[in-house]
């Protein structure tokens, strides 16, 4: 009962910020983005809000799928962290993250949120009991 709480709120959490990401926060998601990223700001933002809005209705609508959504989500956070340690690196203020410290702990709060993924989805379990099954490679 309660990963299943925890899945639909990281479902409604991820669809919301995807809706942030095309309207009224678009600007500020821009702050985000790496300098060093090869493609438009603003396209970055508005793909990534699409990619968190799929992912959030796959979070909420694919229940026997949600341990693949789960890892799909995992990959996402870990593959945004560039921009978070960027917009630490470069002095970025956004989303009231205005001083070095904010940002730094944003930082860490990262990894909860690939295993809140991971532990609400059932992902976890789900890939220790597809290892347990493969067969040993010598």
């Amino acid at each position: 009962m309660i990963r299943t709480v925890a899945r639909v709120l990281l479902g409604l959490f991820f669809t919301a910020a995807g809706v942030a990401h095309l309207t009224a926060a678009r600007e500020t998601f821009r702050a985000q983005v790496p300098s060093w990223f090869p493609a438009d700001p603003d396209a970055v933002v508005v793909v990534s809000g699409v990619v968190e809005i799929v992912l959030g209705l796959a979070l909420l609508l694919l229940v026997r799928r949600r341990a693949v959504v789960g890892l799909v989500v995992a990959a996402f956070f870990v593959a945004i962290f560039p921009g978070n340690i960027a917009q630490f690196v470069e002095g970025r203020s956004a989303f009231g993250l205005d001083t070095d410290a904010a940002r730094g702990v944003r930082l860490l709060f990262q990894p909860l949120l690939v295993a809140w993924a991971l532990w609400c989805t059932g992902a976890w379990t789900w890939l220790r009991q597809r290892l347990r099954r493969a067969p040993a490679r010598r």
